[in-house]
């Protein structure tokens, strides 16, 4: 009798033990556990740690809560200003309502990677090239923005979308590198014209100072020579401006001026009148004629008659 009821209480022990064992379950930290009993789902969801469930007839699924990166194969399509691109991005999401995503959606995983290969591609349609190059921010935002839409319901938020690469085809590659060096050649051009313009009023407004101060041009002059004869020359090339020359003749004509003024009118007559009758032709011909033609007949007007004169007119005068 005892042995026979020591064999009932081990039976009993290890029929507990099995049952425990088939009922037993371990959720982990990061999991959630939802419970089908009968294929009923039931309204707990079991957290991180050990749980029981009916063995037959519960039956657990586990859903992973951890952020997912999922990424997106590579969608080719034609931008909004016809060109073909090709483009690939990665999607990051997480389970936030386990039950949504056992229930509402057959595999959530495979649904999210389809509405994002489908939201990709329609963004390419709508945008244009410029922007998938240069404003990727914006179209991050409006491609999180169609992908969480559908996904909310079934349990699972989207935290980030990010595109990863733009692939152009070799000659729009070739076409814009073309327009970007013409860009920067016509940049660079700009740039030297203005530095021309502006050189050229720095020396117009130092050519106008020169101008008042001739003296300036030989000391700027003189500047250049000790520059050149700082290095190791042999020979020197020596610039000699023409406004120097200018200047010269000025200051030498304005000397010829105060000679002219200086000098007594009557040497000056006498200097006229002898030359033109002691030179040769060729020497007379150069000197001015007006004053040799005028000088003896204004001389002859305003001088008296001399004695010889009137004697020979009195002879003259008797005769007749």
């Amino acid at each position: 009798m005892v042995e026979e009821l020591v064999a009932a209480g081990v039976a009993l022990v290890s029929a507990g033990a099995v049952y425990t064992m088939a009922a037993a379950r371990v959720v982990k930290q990061y999991e959630r556990g939802v419970v089908f009993r009968l294929g009923r789902l039931r309204p707990e969801v079991r957290g991180p740690g050990f749980t029981m469930i009916v063995p037959g007839v519960d039956k657990l699924r586990k859903v992973n809560m951890q952020i997912v990166t999922m990424p997106v194969p590579a969608q080719e399509g034609i931008t909004r200003d016809n060109v073909t691109v090709r483009v690939d991005a990665v999607v990051y999401f997480r389970v936030t309502g386990p039950a949504e995503a056992v229930v509402r959606v057959e595999d959530y995983r495979f649904a999210v990677s389809q509405m994002a290969q489908t939201s990709l591609r329609s963004i390419i349609g709508k945008s244009e090239l410029d922007d998938l190059l240069s404003d990727r921010e914006k179209l991050n935002q409006g491609l999180e923005l169609m992908i969480d839409s559908p996904a909310v319901e079934w349990g699972v938020t989207i935290d980030r979308v990010e595109i990863k690469d733009v692939s152009l085809p070799e000659t729009m590659k070739r076409s814009m590198a073309r327009q970007a060096e013409a860009d920067r050649e016509r940049r660079a051009r700009v740039i030297n014209a203005d530095a021309e313009l502006q050189a050229s009023k720095k020396l117009a407004e130092a050519a106008k100072e020169m101008s008042e101060q001739p003296a300036a041009l030989q000391l700027r002059l003189l500047q250049t020579v000790v520059a050149v004869a700082a290095e190791k020359n042999s020979t020197l090339v020596l610039p000699f401006p023409v406004e120097l020359l200018r200047f010269l003749e000025r200051a030498q004509q304005g000397q010829q001026g105060q000679q002219v003024v200086q000098q007594p009118v009557a040497p000056v007559v006498q200097e006229a009148v002898a030359p033109a009758v002691q030179e040769p032709v060729g020497r007379s011909v150069q000197e001015p004629v007006v004053p040799v033609v005028q000088q003896p007949v204004q001389e002859q007007l305003l001088s008296p008659p001399s004695r010889l004169d009137v004697v020979s007119g009195g002879a003259d005068s008797g005769q007749d």
